[in-house]
């Protein structure tokens, strides 16, 4: 059985889930009217997606253990960008973001001696070690491509091979 805290904290990081597939989806959509950029655009879509599903196992924890996970509503997310690379680094900033979120859920977790919800919260802190190292690894390729027309078409080509040798993704 969750605690009451324990089920406010993982609502609020379902909410964060949430927002971050529609701050993804926005990437994408803006990525996918920028000429050359139909690969980073798939790239957050698919972002997306496994933010949803991210969202989805942490609401299907909550019940099952006894809690009410809450649909969150959302504030719209950024929808343009200045650059590619100020887009790159916001998704950089909101991966640390939930990070963080998530090293203060399995704080509370040991705190609460809540060792079941230390385990499932596992899982989230591999994902977000790879999702960071991931944004990281983008932001730092477009600084060495700078404005450079042929490396951001590189840049677009390769992104999703990228994605699946850094991530364990495909």
């Amino acid at each position: 059985m969750l605690s009451k805290s324990m089920q406010e904290a993982l609502n609020n990081q379902v909410k964060l889930e949430a927002a971050s597939s529609h701050a993804y989806l926005a990437m994408a959509s803006w990525c996918e009217i920028q000429p050359g950029l139909d690969s980073v655009a798939d790239y957050f879509f698919q972002q997306s997606d496994e933010e949803r599903v991210h969202m989805l196992k942490l609401m299907r924890f909550i019940n099952e253990r006894g809690g009410f996970a809450l649909v969150p509503t959302l504030e719209q997310p950024i929808v343009t960008y200045k650059s590619l690379k100020n887009m790159f680094e916001e998704f950089l900033q909101h991966e640390i973001i939930v990070s963080n979120s998530i090293n203060e859920l399995v704080d509370l977790a040991l705190r609460e001696k809540d060792y079941a919800t230390h385990n499932f919260l596992q899982w989230y802190v591999n994902e977000q070690i790879e999702e960071e190292r991931s944004a990281r690894i983008l932001n730092d390729k477009l600084e060495l491509i700078g404005e450079d027309k042929s490396g951001l078409y590189l840049f677009d080509r390769d992104i999703m091979s990228t994605r699946g040798r850094n991530s364990g993704k495909g």
